[in-house]
């Protein structure tokens, strides 16, 4: 693997770009700013590569963009209600960047560093940060590693693991952006996601604490359904995530590595399963992009990309009913997701 320059960040650091091949010619780009996956080149049923993923062409773009497209989230992913958590009877005040939430960590959180680079090989990439006691407001040293792996199935596997030296919460995942068509808008994707119920929300897209049977609702993703049809379900819930933007609870999940999404695209063949060990996964739809431009001069308009993120469950800290994200000295956090790529229909 030959590093490549990213571009400078706006207080002059430097970044850098690393690819990820393997013999079908699939490639895949990470950048040590933020761990952001950056390009993901995969073929078509014509043997056509396309990139599915959406992004910048320099690093200083993603720094400017507040979309979180591609980056490694930490220490929280998702929203805590109002920035607080209380943990072993002591209450955290955390930056609120979501509205009135904290969301993905906050401004400083892990999308935002440079991760050091710990191995590097053609087929695999290894980075890992520290988050000091106090940063973002959220308690304890956190020293966290990544690791991605491009498989000659196309397969790219995420690794996380995490330490802490003090009670803390660690809840990380990664926020690419997809289209498996490469452009346009996301309608005519079909989706799965082996979900029964999901976590629905407030207003502020809190969850309410309780869970929501899918059956009957825009949410009944057990089949597949056309992306652009759940968009333009009139349901309480997609009007307040302006799309798609909900916890799904995963089937099975929270333990070992289980089957929790597939999505497809008719026009091109592209099939992405999603794997994770997690319990919850969020789909997002791109309810908030506005209109950025993106890589090969695309405007990232709403609904031009969906998000899989794969997690513990959305304000999590504050609701003990739900999987805890706690993370104590004795302990490791682990966890693992899966994005496999194929085709249908190959021509």
């Amino acid at each position: 693997m030959k590093p490549v320059p990213f571009g400078k960040l706006a207080d002059g650091r430097d970044t850098t770009l690393y690819t990820l091949t393997n013999e079908a010619g699939t490639m895949v780009t990470i950048s040590d700013y933020g761990g952001t996956i950056v390009n993901i080149l995969v073929a078509d049923q014509y043997g056509i590569l396309g990139d599915v993923a959406l992004g910048h062409i320099s690093a200083a773009e993603y720094e400017a963009d507040e979309a979180f497209m591609g980056c490694l989230i930490g220490r929280h992913a998702n929203r805590i209600a109002k920035g607080k958590f209380t943990l072993d009877g002591v209450e955290y005040s955390l930056a609120t960047n979501g509205g009135p939430n904290n969301l993905h960590g906050g401004p400083g959180g892990f999308h935002s560093k440079i991760w050091q680079v710990d191995d590097a090989t053609s087929s695999k990439i290894t980075l890992s940060t520290s988050s000091p006691a106090g940063e973002e407001g959220f308690p304890g040293k956190v020293d966290v590693t990544v690791s991605y792996k491009l498989t000659e199935e196309n397969a790219l596997e995420i690794k996380y693991s995490g330490k802490t030296d003090a009670a803390t919460i660690l809840n990380m995942t990664n926020h690419a952006y997809f289209n498996l068509a490469g452009s346009g808008r996301i309608d005519d994707h079909e989706i799965e996601i082996y979900a029964d119920q999901i976590t629905p929300v407030d207003e502020f897209s809190i969850p309410l604490g309780t869970m929501l049977d899918v059956t009957g609702t825009p949410f009944d993703l057990r089949q597949p359904s056309r992306l652009g049809d759940g968009l333009q379900a009139d349901h309480v819930q997609i009007e307040r995530g302006n799309g798609y933007d909900h916890n799904f609870v995963v089937r099975n999940g929270g333990d070992e590595l289980v089957p929790a999404a597939r999505v497809s695209e008719p026009v091109s063949g592209r099939v992405m399963d999603v794997f994770t060990t997690e319990p919850g996964i969020q789909l997002y739809t791109g309810n908030f992009l506005k209109g950025q431009t993106g890589k090969g001069g695309q405007v990232y308009a709403p609904y031009t990309g969906f998000c899989l993120e794969t997690q513990r469950f959305p304000d999590s800290p504050n609701k003990p009913q739900f999987p805890t994200a706690v993370l104590r000295p004795d302990e490791t956090y682990t966890q693992t997701t899966v994005y496999r790529f194929s085709v249908s229909n190959k021509k």
